[in-house]
């Protein structure tokens, strides 16, 4: 299995992430529709402050 690069998240994905993370998207959800991993979601969340819950509803 490879490693993908990471790539640096745009100002725009930045805003989206905040802004699904304030509609109470999943970690799974928001990684899908950002085309991330659920762990880049995690690390990006908590470098902006965020919370996100993972499907199995435990908080990250």
């Amino acid at each position: 299995m490879s490693v993908m690069a990471r790539k640096p998240w745009s100002f725009k994905e930045d805003r989206r992430l905040m802004e699904l993370a304030k509609s109470s998207v999943s970690l799974e959800e928001a990684a899908k529709q950002l085309g991330r991993t659920p762990d880049a979601i995690k690390r990006m969340a908590l470098r902006l402050g965020l919370s996100l819950k993972s499907k199995n509803g435990r908080k990250s």
